[in-house]
């Protein structure tokens, strides 16, 4: 069976661990990003799986580019039978402090990127009535965070955007599937890309995962669709922290994320601003904290196998049960 899957932001980070995890699992990937270099090398990375792989050059942001590259898909691939939109940048800095200009690009990508993706994408599946669109979040799309207002103001802006979309397709009655994955702090390429104004070199939130965990979780979704996902302990801590108590939540991010985003052990590199034009080369997956980034969680393994953990559950309950009438039987 041929699954066809577009992956935004493929070429690096999340992206580029997504489309290995999605090739490894069968389908065909078309990979789009800014950067030649990166998507080709994801490509040869797909096909190496044997499977096809088409490379992709566009900017999320211009929603005629998004389009024309929709359109390359479906002519050379086939129908798209799944959208994962997870391409960003960033900028690190005070909200005063961060150019005006700056700040509109990064929403510019990281909002409307996935605005345009998810209209190219669903202008085709739901005519055809199938498809399956991924969103990626995160727990900053739920928690504000010092440094971050831009992505932070975006990802909550995707919450509220796919909810909405959602809504409507409900409506209508489509079986056309959109899901939300929230992702924790990964080690990422990011960190070395972002636009920053930091006195240190950025570094993700501790704790910090391998993108490997973020992209079982998405490619997990993928094949059995689910509307809300949070990937990482330290995701479902932040958003339930933050129900049970903002201020405190505030009060927190105060105190501890402003320092808590720098590494001063990581002066020496070289910080690369893709803000506005990729990075050339191809950068792989992981970012610069391996030494601390965690490969597995318990919380993305039940993401992962979900019917076998409720499984185990079941029987658990089903095993103190019987023990407990047993027990019952012989007073």
């Amino acid at each position: 069976m041929t699954r066809v899957a577009v992956v935004t932001g493929g070429s690096a980070g999340l992206g580029r661990a997504t489309v290995r995890e999605l090739a490894a699992r069968g389908w065909d990937v078309a990979v789009l990003a800014r950067g030649q270099e990166g998507v080709d090398a994801a490509v040869a990375e797909v096909e190496a799986t044997g499977r096809r792989g088409l490379a992709l050059v566009a900017d999320v942001s211009d929603r005629d580019a998004v389009e024309a590259a929709a359109d390359r898909v479906e002519q050379e691939l086939g129908p798209i039978d799944l959208w994962v939109n997870g391409v960003m940048v960033g900028v690190f800095g005070k909200f005063l402090d961060t150019a005006p200009e700056d700040f509109e690009r990064a929403l510019n990508v990281t909002y409307l990127g996935f605005v345009n993706g998810t209209r190219a994408a669903l202008s085709r599946m739901v005519p055809r009535g199938q498809g399956h669109v991924v969103q990626v979040g995160s727990a900053l799309g739920f928690r504000g965070i010092p440094l971050q207002a831009a992505y932070c103001g975006a990802k909550h802006a995707i919450v509220g955007f796919t909810e909405s979309v959602v809504s409507e397709l409900l409506e209508q009655g489509s079986k056309v599937k959109v899901s939300r994955v929230d992702m924790p702090a990964l080690n990422t390429i990011q960190f070395g890309w972002v636009k920053s104004k930091l006195p240190h070199h950025p570094q993700p939130v501790a704790p910090i995962y391998q993108p490997e965990v973020g992209a079982r979780a998405i490619a997990a979704v993928a094949e059995r669709p689910r509307r809300r996902t949070w990937v990482g302990e330290s995701t479902v801590y932040t958003i339930l922290g933050n129900r049970i108590s903002g201020h405190f939540a505030d009060w927190y991010a105060a105190k501890t994320l402003v320092s808590g985003q720098q590494a001063p052990d990581k002066d020496g590199l070289e910080l690369q601003d893709n803000l506005y034009e990729p990075v050339p080369g191809d950068h792989g997956a992981h970012g610069v904290f391996d030494e601390s980034a965690h490969a597995w969680s318990p919380q993305t393994w039940w993401v992962e196998h979900r019917r076998m953990g409720n499984g185990i559950i079941g029987a658990a309950i089903g095993a103190v049960g019987a023990v407990a009438l047993v027990a019952g039987r012989r007073r």
